[in-house]
């Protein structure tokens, strides 16, 4: 999750800025490309591509002289094919491994083993004990049109590829891995760059993609992507440009009352903690006020951990009724506990009227006691587990294809909604969107907790639902990437994240920005 992602949309006007696409989209795409070649030749495409990805080849590994490329079948095999023949024309040693007899190859990809042969390489079947002599390893054995679960021989190739320690190239997608998913089907290759092309696909992005891509290079190929209406994109990766534009510089005379009043409703007796990191990041985002609904012993950590954050003990409805009266928006879950008390305050909160910011135990008590609650005014921040339990599946169902899990939610439930994990989607009316940023740091108790402050602080100082939804999920991820580079991703904690997010909300990252997105 630490790699990068280099994008070079067709077009700076184009909107969405960094379009996602499925695979048959792509495909279809490629196909009308191939259309509007002189005598509608995909070999030139072909061979396009291959250079690209052998220019990316030799700009990350400029001292490496011998490549080992395997090869499949269909148009990936192609390209790697194209690639051998113009490493051995650079001069390159280069390895040539077929999974399948290249005799059985048709059309372009038969061309591309014509040009292999052309520069003298001789190709070698593929053995189970075969022996990879590169320096560097090309995979160009499945690409984005596999359906099921790798088979053999593929799946001993993948592994043999995995196993050999060297750097691996990956021509569009990694081997394994499902192009509109981001679930690895069996086996995988860990590639340590991917090189994709004519327009970028959704599964490099989410889920087991973060442990397979590696540094991830577009190549449009001088195909104009977003020049076909009828292809929607289904899906944008966010940029941060969206946090500046979001959060502008604010007017020399402005007051506390300007930015809004956050509610955080939680911390049942003896779940004190989730609460009081919500309203930490609240307060460290900008509302201008946050109040703290919560069980009465936990009001004398909060006043120490913040003193800002007006914390009252509640023992009941009763008790935070006016407190719920004079939010402009509630945060509720965090540490909730799904007893009597939690569903007393969950009631009143649903009963407000107000925008609501749900996580924890909120979303359990929603699947317990409102499982057909639809509404348009509330955020929904699940983790994979939680996701199931809404949808009446299994965490695994959600994780193998988390854009329909995604989907699904926001036609279920309605409003916005934050399906955490790697590659956190953020799903409401205009859509899919797709954080890039985030790290294994961020593997610890309370990280949803802060984002859900960070959420409620957005939207108090006047965002909408899925602007704030968008732009939080960014400030967050990227708040652990800064809170990583300085003292390392392990032992990270949801505490840290608010003060580096707050120096992001200002604009003044620690580091320089590149003209990268970190995944």
């Amino acid at each position: 999750m630490s790699s990068h992602s280099i994008h070079s949309p067709s077009s700076a006007d184009t909107s969405p800025r960094y379009p996602l696409y499925l695979a048959a989209q792509v495909r279809d795409i490629d196909a009308r490309a191939i259309a509007l070649e002189r005598g509608g030749d995909g070999f030139a495409l072909m061979q396009r591509a291959a250079m690209a990805a052998y220019r990316e080849l030799r700009a990350h590994w400029p001292e490496a002289r011998r490549l080992s490329v395997l090869c499949g079948s269909g148009n990936n095999a192609g390209d790697g094919y194209v690639l051998a023949a113009l490493a051995a024309g650079d001069g390159l040693e280069v390895q040539l491994v077929a999974l399948r007899d290249p005799a059985a190859l048709k059309g372009e990809a038969a061309r591309g083993v014509e040009m292999a042969r052309g520069a003298g390489l001789a190709v070698q079947p593929w053995a189970e004990d075969a022996a990879l002599t590169g320096e560097v390893v090309v995979d160009a054995l499945l690409g984005t049109g596999l359906g099921g679960e790798v088979r053999e021989p593929y799946a001993t190739a993948i592994d043999t590829i995995n196993a050999s320690d060297r750097p691996v190239l990956a021509l569009d997608i990694p081997s394994g891995l499902a192009a509109d998913s981001g679930a690895v089907l069996g086996v995988a290759v860990r590639a340590t760059l991917t090189v994709t092309f004519i327009a970028d696909k959704f599964g490099l992005h989410t889920g087991q993609a973060a442990d397979h891509v590696g540094a991830l290079v577009l190549r449009p190929l001088g195909v104009d992507s977003g020049g076909h209406a009828d292809i929607v994109p289904v899906a944008e990766l966010l940029d941060a440009s969206l946090i500046a534009t979001a959060l502008p510089p604010r007017a020399r005379a402005s007051h506390k009352g300007d930015f809004g009043h956050v509610l955080v409703v939680g911390g049942a007796p003896g779940l004190g903690g989730a609460a009081l990191l919500a309203s930490q990041a609240a307060a460290r985002l900008g509302a201008g006020k946050v109040s703290l609904a919560t069980a009465p012993e936990h009001v004398g950590a909060s006043l120490i951990r913040t003193p800002e954050v007006m914390a009252r003990g509640v023992r009941g409805v009763g008790d935070a009724a006016s407190m719920i009266e004079a939010a402009d928006v509630v945060v509720i879950g965090p540490g909730l506990g799904r007893d009597a008390w939690g569903q007393g305050l969950m009631q009143a909160a649903l009963d407000s009227g107000k925008p609501l910011v749900i996580d924890a135990d909120g979303l359990n008590l929603l699947v317990e006691c409102w499982p057909e609650l639809r509404r348009d005014d509330w955020l929904l921040t699940p983790h994979p587990g939680e996701a199931a339990r809404l949808l009446g599946m299994s965490g695994g169902e959600v994780q193998a294809d988390r854009l329909a899990a995604s989907r699904a939610l926001q036609a279920r439930r309605g409003g916005t909604h934050v399906l955490k994990g790697a590659g956190s989607l953020v799903a409401g009316p205009r859509g899919i969107g797709v954080c890039p940023y985030g790290n294994p740091g961020m593997a610890s108790g309370g990280m949803g907790d802060a984002l859900s402050g960070i959420l409620g602080a957005l939207v108090a100082q006047g965002l909408a639902l899925e602007s704030a939804a968008r732009v939080g999920t960014l400030l967050h991820a990227r708040a652990a990437d800064e809170a990583a580079s300085v003292d390392g991703e392990r032992g990270l904690l949801a505490g840290d994240l608010a003060c580096y997010a707050r120096i992001l909300a200002n604009g003044r990252p620690r580091r320089d920005d590149e003209d990268l997105l970190t995944r």
